[in-house]
C-alpha cells in the first residue's frame, strides 16, 4: 500500500464516527417512514404522471370496446369520434375546464360557480427546488395532465351509447360543452372544494363525478336521438351483433388496466409509507371488484339464459370497476369483490330493462356508468365510517339533475341548429360510408 492510500484509509477511519453520528442525528430528526420534503413533491408528481398515462390508455380501451360492439359499417366512425373527442377534450379543458374545476377559493358564487375563467397555466420552466413549497404538493403540469384524462373519459362514455345514428360534428360540439363547462363545473362542487364537499359528499375517484356524469349525458342524448332503425320491432328487441368481440374484449382489458391509474392515482399522494401502502390497497381492491363484476355477470347470464353472454361479462367487469371507484381504499378485499359483483348483477338486469323502455344504448354505457355509478356512490357508506347516506344521496341527486338538465338543453340547441341524427338512408348505409366516404373494412364487412 502506497503512502497516499495509507493517508486515505486513515482519513476514512477518522471520519467514520462523525459520519455515523450525523446519520443518527438525521434519522432522529426525521419521523419514521418520512422522505425528504422535495422527494415528496417529486413522488407525488410521479404518481400523477404514471396514473395519468394509465388513464390515457383507457382512451384506447374505450375506442376498442366501441369498435368491437358496433356493426362493421360504423367502426371507422366510432374510431373517428374517439380521436376527435380526446383532442377536443384536451384543448377545451385547457382553455376553460381546468381553472373552472379548481377555483382555489376564487368563487363567483361561493362553493357553486368558479370565478376563474381562462386557460390553465403551468409552472415555469426549470423550477428550482426552493420553489417547490410555493407549487404545493405536486407539479401543476402533473395535476393538469392527470385531471384532463378524467375529463376525456367522461366524453368517451357518451360516445358509445349514441353510436350508429348520431352525426359526427354535432357530437363533437356537445363534447366541447361537456368537457369545457358541464363536467368541470359539477366536479368543482366536490373536488374543487365546493358545496358538495362541504356537505360531506364522498367520491374518491369519480363514480358520480366522472361516470354518472357521462351516463346522465348519454341518457339525455339517447332519449332525444331515439333508437337505431329496426332495433325494436313488434314488441321484440332485434339483436345487432357487434363487429368484433375480440376487439371488445381487448378494449375491456385495457380499461381494466387503465383503472389502476384512475383509482390509484386518486390517492393524490405517494410521499410516505402510508400513502404507498394505500395505493397498493387501492390497486388490489380495484382488481378484485372488476373480477367480482365479471364473474357475477357470467353466473347470472348462465342462470337466466342457460349460457354465458360475453358482452354482459365484459360490461360486468366494467360495472365492478365503476362500482368500486367511489371508495376503493376502505373496503376489504372481500367487500370490494361483493361491491363489484353487485355492479355486475345490476348490468345484467339493467340492459334488458332499457330495451323494454326502448332506450337504445349500443355498448351498455348507461347501465355500466350511470346505474353502477349510483350504486358505487351509495356503497361508500358500507365501508367508510365518514360517509352518510344523506350526503351521498344529496350528491347523486344534485349532480344528476344538473347534468341531465344541462345535457338536454345542449342537445336540443344542437339539434335545432345543426341536427343530430343522420338520415334513414345514411343510417342503413352505415356512417362509415355516409359520413366519412369509406367502405367497411373487409374483416368487418359482415356487420
Amino acid at each position: 500500500m502506497n503512502m497516499l492510500s495509507k493517508l486515505g484509509l486513515a482519513a476514512a477511519l477518522i471520519a467514520a464516527p462523525s459520519l455515523g453520528l450525523a446519520q443518527d442525528a438525521a434519522e432522529a430528526a426525521a419521523p419514521a417512514g418520512a422522505v425528504p420534503e422535495h422527494s415528496v413533491f417529486v413522488l407525488n408528481s410521479l404518481l400523477f404522471l404514471i396514473g395519468g398515462f394509465l388513464v390515457f390508455f383507457m382512451a384506447c380501451g374505450f375506442a376498442m370496446l366501441e369498435a368491437g360492439l358496433v356493426r362493421g359499417k360504423n367502426v371507422t366512425m366510432q374510431l373517428t369520434k374517439n380521436m376527435g373527442l380526446f383532442g377536443l377534450a384536451s384543448i377545451f379543458y385547457y382553455l376553460i375546464g381546468y381553472n373552472l374545476m379548481y377555483p382555489l377559493g376564487t368563487w363567483s358564487v361561493e362553493g357553486v360557480l368558479s370565478g376563474v375563467w381562462g386557460p390553465g397555466v403551468l409552472e415555469a420552466v426549470g423550477v428550482a427546488p426552493a420553489d417547490a413549497d410555493d407549487l404545493g404538493y405536486a407539479s401543476t403540469g402533473s395535476d393538469f395532465f392527470f385531471q384532463l384524462m378524467f375529463c376525456a373519459a367522461t366524453a368517451s362514455i357518451v360516445s358509445g351509447a349514441l353510436a350508429e345514428r348520431i352525426k359526427l360534428w354535432p357530437f363533437l360540439v356537445f363534447t366541447i360543452i361537456l368537457t369545457a363547462i358541464i363536467y368541470p363545473l359539477q366536479a368543482s362542487w366536490k373536488w374543487g372544494g365546493g358545496f358538495l364537499d362541504e356537505a360531506g359528499f364522498l367520491d374518491f375517484a369519480g363514480s358520480t363525478v366522472v361516470h354518472s356524469v357521462g351516463g346522465w349525458a348519454a341518457l339525455a342524448g339517447a332519449l332525444i336521438l331515439g333508437p337505431r332503425l329496426g332495433r325494436y320491432k313488434d314488441g321484440a328487441v332485434i339483436p345487432f351483433p357487434g363487429s368484433n368481440l375480440t376487439l371488445a374484449t381487448l378494449g375491456t382489458f385495457i380499461l381494466w388496466l387503465g383503472w389502476f391509474g384512475f383509482n390509484g392515482g386518486s390517492q393524490l399522494a405517494m410521499g410516505s409509507v402510508g400513502d404507498v401502502a394505500d395505493v397498493s390497497r387501492i390497486f388490489s381492491n380495484t382488481n378484485t371488484a372488476a373480477a367480482g363484476g365479471a364473474i357475477a355477470a357470467l353466473i347470472v347470464t348462465q342462470l337466466l339464459y342457460k349460457k354465458p353472454d360475453l358482452t354482459m361479462i365484459l360490461n360486468g367487469a366494467l360495472a365492478g370497476l365503476v362500482s368500486i371507484t367511489a371508495e376503493p381504499l376502505t373496503p376489504t378485499l372481500g367487500a370490494a369483490t361483493l361491491i363489484g359483483a353487485v355492479g355486475g348483477v345490476i348490468v345484467v338486469f339493467a340492459v334488458p330493462m332499457l330495451d323494454k323502455l326502448k332506450i337504445d344504448d349500443v355498448v351498455g354505457a348507461i347501465p355500466v356508468h350511470l346505474f353502477c355509478g349510483i350504486w358505487g356512490t351509495l356503497a361508500v357508506v358500507l365501508t367508510n365510517p365518514d360517509a352518510t347516506l344523506g350526503a351521498q344521496l344529496y350528491g347523486i341527486i344534485v349532480v344528476g339533475i344538473f347534468v341531465l338538465v344541462a345535457s338536454f338543453v345542449v342537445w336540443f340547441i344542437i339539434k335545432a341548429l345543426m341536427g343530430l341524427r343522420v338520415s334513414e338512408e345514411d343510417e342503413l348505409m352505415g356512417l362509415d360510408k355516409a359520413e366519412l366516404g369509406m367502405e367497411a373494412y373487409p374483416e368487418f364487412a359482415k356487420g
